[in-house]
């Protein structure tokens, strides 16, 4: 694998593999923008591998974590800090969840969102080019946290320049810094959040940092799960308990000529057209 941008890109590879061959055994693959952003939001793709034989998951964190939020415990932490805790958690999960390689960039968000993207491009294709996912989990347009939004932009312009390499079968936007629940129904792609809860349970408090640093992301990402199961279907018993609504994004793949913001705001358009129609009916 060619040498990443930055030096001081951390790769952890299961210990069952060399790098080449847990690249080579990825099946589902994640692309976030910070340290346990793959665990809540492709915990889908964690658990449909965890001890299944032929299936591996591989996670790549872009983002160095040095602006996270902190307080309690973590308020005197320095940025660098910061950034050594989080990576270290980060690691962590990675051995809980049995995962077959986990790389973090190790980019400033500044870098992200600039001019300076153009490197996680490259480092993100140079990925690609050694694997052959059948589903991968990035963030989704209508994100509300720019950082994820830039690395969702990222990833799309580097699966669109390895197409010709491979086209994975799922490319699935997930929720984070806003849900989809707002979608359409015919087009929610629905995740599984309730296999393996104790796994679920383990890898996200693994991130005490955030934790315990004032972000209880890990009550927040149940609870919004517990929701879209409940309020899915009013005229049904719930199908699950837990749910995570996700979007397809192939299409951003095979049409190039597709901006992210247009393919979104169809989405978006058809939201309103739903609400219109609804409410006029009664008029």
């Amino acid at each position: 694998m060619p040498p990443f941008h930055n030096a001081d890109t951390d790769t952890w590879v299961n210990k069952s593999f060399s790098l080449e061959e847990a690249v080579q055994a990825t099946t589902h693959l994640a692309i976030g923008a910070h340290q346990d952003d793959l665990e809540f939001m492709a915990y889908e793709g964690i658990s449909a591998c965890y001890g299944t034989e032929g299936k591996w998951f591989t996670g790549i964190t872009v983002s160095d974590g040095r602006g996270s939020s902190r307080v309690g415990p973590y308020s005197k932490y320095n940025n660098d800090e910061m950034r050594n805790i989080r990576r270290e958690e980060q690691r962590k999960a990675a051995e809980i969840g049995q995962y077959a390689a986990q790389f973090q960039l190790d980019y400033k968000s500044s870098q992200i969102k600039g001019p300076e993207r153009t490197a996680v491009t490259e480092d993100i294709v140079d990925i690609l080019l050694q694997m052959r996912p059948d589903t991968i989990y990035l963030h989704q347009p209508a994100d509300k946290h720019d950082t994820h939004v830039a690395v969702l932009a990222a990833s799309i312009e580097a699966l669109r320049q390895t197409i010709d390499h491979h086209m994975p079968k799922r490319i699935i936007g997930c929720e984070v810094w806003r849900g989809l629940d707002w979608l359409s129904d015919s087009v929610k792609v629905p995740m599984d959040y309730g296999e393996n809860p104790e796994l679920f349970e383990k890898l996200t408090l693994t991130f005490d940092s955030q934790i315990k640093g004032g972000k209880r992301y890990d009550l927040a990402v149940k609870g919004r799960c517990r929701a879209n199961a409940t309020f899915y279907d009013s005229h049904s018993p719930d199908q699950a308990e837990l749910i995570t609504w996700g979007i397809d994004l192939t299409p951003l793949i095979h049409d190039t000529s597709l901006t992210i913001s247009d393919f979104i705001l169809r989405h978006i358009n058809q939201l309103t057209q739903d609400v219109k129609s609804r409410v006029d009916q009664f008029l």
